[in-house]
């Protein structure tokens, strides 16, 4: 199998565009990336993570998302590969770089894959358990965001799960903090903000109801889950129903044997 027969067309938005509308795309289509163009010509991409990022940022707080543009927040990690580069090397070169893969031919982007297309391409076997993350760093519901933002950036992952009093209460993810830092541009005025932003805590804007697995779910029957309910990581419960790990589309795509 080649990567051309699993490859989809990304949404793509022009480096130009603003930040805001970008978002709006995104909730639409229900994409947490975007390709950026400029002339149809690929710049680059822009990612939940990136959004995140450029939005917390404290010297610009006081500009609403109507008024950053896409470029300020275009991310570089994709690779290019051509229409027939076989499915196993495309999956050897994400674990390699992350990222997604850009399928071009001659400087014309045909398509490009992210975990989802190789996760839905390859068999897997073993269980959640096998390659869970067995410490992930957790949030508190008391956390602040900016707290959880910090985190997030630092160690380069897309969700927290939130732990209060040993159980598991909720997740936080870049979207969530993403979307929430556009609002927050938007409603409070600028000379509030530094002190404001300081009150939105974890709790505000975490998702509540978490979907979960366990360490004895087949990665299988994970991956459909996550699939299906569009979704990049779930805890994994023991028998006795507590958080023993974490388990991400990325440790799954590591997991797999080339």
């Amino acid at each position: 199998m080649q990567v051309k027969d699993i490859m989809v067309q990304p949404q793509k938005i022009d480096k130009s565009d603003t930040i805001s509308h970008a978002l709006e795309i995104m909730e639409k289509k229900n994409t947490k990336r975007l390709m950026v163009v400029r002339n149809d010509d690929l710049l680059g991409v822009l990612t939940m993570r990136s959004l995140m990022k450029e939005l917390g940022t404290r010297k610009k707080l006081s500009k609403p998302a109507s008024s950053l543009h896409v470029a300020t927040a275009v991310s570089d990690n994709f690779t290019k590969v051509l229409p027939d580069t076989d499915v196993s090397d495309a999956l050897t070169l994400m674990k390699k770089k992350g990222g997604v893969l850009i399928v071009s031919n001659n400087g014309d982007c045909m398509g490009w894959i992210t975990p989802q297309e190789l996760l839905q391409a390859k068999t897997l076997k073993g269980f959640a358990g096998e390659i869970m993350q067995k410490n992930p760093i957790i949030a508190s519901p008391s956390d602040r965001v900016s707290h959880a933002r910090r985190l997030l950036l630092d160690n380069n992952i897309g969700r927290l799960p939130v732990i209060e009093n040993d159980e598991l209460v909720g997740i936080i993810a870049e979207d969530d903090i993403a979307f929430a830092m556009r609002s927050f541009r938007d409603l409070v005025a600028g000379n509030q903000q530094d002190s404001r932003i300081k009150n939105l805590l974890v709790s505000d804007i975490m998702t509540r109801s978490v979907i979960s697995v366990y360490t004895n779910s087949p990665l299988e029957e994970v991956v459909r889950l996550m699939l299906e309910k569009d979704i990049g990581g779930v805890p994994v419960l023991n028998l006795e129903e507590e958080m023993t790990g974490f388990l991400t589309r990325r440790n799954i795509i590591n997991s797999i044997e080339d």
